[in-house]
């Protein structure tokens, strides 16, 4: 037995020296592309931050300057709490609805893979597209109001949100579908022979075994949501507008955070470091909170 040890041993060492020999090789052209996409783009990014600039050749060092006039920018303001608002609303309602429709799925319901595919579809449809097909049907049943969807806040709030909700469950519920599917079947048996009602399995088997599906679900709707633009824009591209009194500007009050930098940049080119320093921001703010809920999630999956 110890012989067969130190030849597997042996062997192993053997298998790896030629891969520890080439891995550069192979992870080269990889980490290449890496550095000219993202890595040297963002740096980058982070330098113009800090700059006045039309094009990158002309940019000019300014400070802080653009990051103040971005903190004080009652647009930002506005788009941030929408955004937060948001964000809110739709990682409840997202996943409360594609777990229930993933836990009614896994139940040996009759054409079970047919309603999976039903509502996994409307994520194959690009943003743009459902943007303005659900413009359509919301102008169409506010017509009958003698109203339509860009002419209030709320309107164009809640037309968002079912907007993304029908787009998204069906990815999230592919996802809980898998959660639910590896729950151990002899705790389920148990939870029955002990005389747990339904209620009581679902708490306190079930949802404890599929906390890491909650995990991934919860971190992709909290990062979608706070980088949602193609939707907002073709849904209602941040109107109705209103006249801040204090600033004396304009704020779109259906605007996200995504659509405001887009909107910033795009107003003049003495506003593009501006729009830079937004999505510096916007990053910081991403990152943070995606951390955060990352690291407040997996402390449950290890406490289950």
């Amino acid at each position: 037995m110890l012989r067969r040890k130190k030849k597997y041993s042996a062997d192993c060492r053997l298998t790896k020296r030629p891969i520890q020999r080439w891995f550069p090789l192979f992870v080269l052209p990889t980490f290449l592309c890496f550095c000219i996409g993202f890595l040297w783009p963002f740096i980058q990014g982070i330098y113009l931050s800090f700059c006045k600039f039309n094009i990158l050749t002309d940019a000019q060092y300014v400070g802080t300057e653009n990051y103040a006039k971005a903190l004080k920018d009652p647009g930002f303001i506005n788009a941030f709490w929408n955004t937060a608002s948001f964000a809110v609303v739709s990682i409840i309602l997202i996943n409360v609805v594609a777990f229930f429709i993933a836990y009614a799925l896994t139940q040996k319901m009759k054409g079970s893979n047919l309603f999976r595919t039903v509502f996994f579809m409307p994520n194959l449809i690009g943003g743009v597209v459902l943007g303005y097909i659900w413009s359509l049907i919301f102008d169409g049943i506010l017509k009958a109001y003698s109203t339509y969807l860009t002419a209030n806040q709320t309107y164009g709030f809640w037309g968002l949100v079912i907007l993304v909700a029908w787009q998204q469950i069906g990815y999230m519920m592919i996802i809980y579908i898998a959660g639910l599917q590896a729950v151990p079947g002899d705790m389920l048996e148990a939870a029955h022979i002990d005389g747990a009602t339904k209620g009581q399995t679902l708490r306190r088997v079930i949802l404890p075994n599929v906390m890491p599906s909650i995990t991934i679900c919860t971190f992709l709707t909290l990062t979608n949501s706070f980088k949602l633009f193609d939707q907002n824009l073709a849904l209602t591209g941040g109107l109705p507008q209103i006249i801040d009194k204090v600033a004396m500007a304009k704020i779109n009050t259906t605007e996200l955070l995504a659509l405001n930098i887009y909107s910033t940049y795009n107003i003049n080119k003495n506003f593009h470091g501006v729009a830079q320093a937004k999505a510096v921001i916007f990053f910081i703010l991403v990152a943070v909170l995606a951390l955060t809920q990352q690291w407040a999630t997996r402390r449950k999956e290890v406490e289950q």
